[in-house]
């Protein structure tokens, strides 16, 4: 099932060392189309460890209830790619602001450097 660009959903999310994962919620960072023609879906994590401030590419959630979790949280910038049968079910979806706050994030983090 191909999974849209700021659904929320719960994965076994490896750490960045790669010794272990943790079920954590994560956001889909791929798009619906990337979905139909992998098998594959890439997600970007989620923490509920807030900072003092945002470390950068990190998208504070102003609308995390909707997005079905159960703390304020914040989208960390570490990405991951999943076969989707890999997620365990489906959480909730950002709101549109997140959403574009989102897409601007990865623009920042993948973009070019001038």
């Amino acid at each position: 099932m191909p999974y849209e660009f700021g659904e929320v959903v719960l994965v076994p999310f490896p750490f960045t060392n790669q010794s272990a994962a943790k079920q954590r919620p994560a956001v889909v960072a791929s798009s619906r189309r990337y979905g139909f023609e992998l098998p594959d879906v890439v997600l970007m994590a989620i923490t509920s460890q807030l900072r003092p401030t945002p470390a950068f590419g990190e998208v504070w959630l102003s609308g995390w209830q909707s997005a079905g979790l159960l703390k304020p949280s914040a989208i960390k910038p570490i990405f991951a790619t999943f076969e989707q049968r890999l997620v365990i079910r489906r959480l909730g979806a950002l709101s549109d602001s997140d959403r574009k706050r989102l897409a601007d994030a990865i623009g920042l983090i993948l973009g070019p450097s001038i």
